[in-house]
């Protein structure tokens, strides 16, 4: 389980996504965005006493894997839209958009991140958002179902992490020698 105990507003990874992309970053196009995020942040900072107990701990898991499935298939969608040039960008930019903010959180709060340790944590969002430009790359009218469905998909994937903590096997993690 990760060690962060608050969560983190959707800014880092959507602003890192639309620094990327060259286009206005969205949050200074609508300052409402800012009001909202500082609002979240003032009630997760006062209501941190009620976030360290473990089942309020685990419900923030499972709405911060549902943002991610959210964000990653809203980004893949908006890359795919904006025509670059190679499919794996939209790809990319999904997972990136997902986990960036949490992980700018980790770091910024000194947390050991979720890719520092063997969760699970990107890996969902990367099915999630491989399987939807390849739908929408073979499937073009089928845009809306397939985003419905990979949105469930990578939904359900991080809630089974969650729930049955999942991890990546010990064989496949490679340990630093000794010099």
């Amino acid at each position: 389980m990760p060690v962060c105990s608050v969560p983190s507003p959707p800014f880092g990874g959507g602003t890192i996504r639309d620094v990327i992309l060259g286009v206005p970053v969205f949050w200074s196009i609508d300052p409402s965005y800012i009001w909202i995020a500082l609002a979240a942040s003032l009630l997760a900072f006062m209501g941190k006493p009620l976030l360290d107990r473990q089942h309020l701990f685990r419900l923030l898991l499972y709405l911060d894997g549902f943002g991610d499935a959210l964000f990653a298939v809203q980004t893949s969608n908006k890359v795919w839209d904006l025509g670059f040039g190679i499919p794996a960008a939209p790809v990319i930019l999904g997972v990136v958009t997902a986990i960036g903010g949490g992980l700018i959180r980790d770091v910024l709060s000194k947390h050991q991140t979720l890719l520092m340790n063997r969760d699970l944590y990107p890996i969902p969002v990367l099915l999630g958002c491989t399987l939807y430009v390849l739908s929408i790359a073979l499937m073009p009218e089928q845009r809306s179902v397939s985003g419905i469905l990979c949105i469930v998909l990578i939904f359900a994937f991080r809630s089974a992490v969650i729930h049955w903590g999942l991890t990546v096997p010990h064989w496949l993690i490679t340990k630093p020698k000794d010099d």
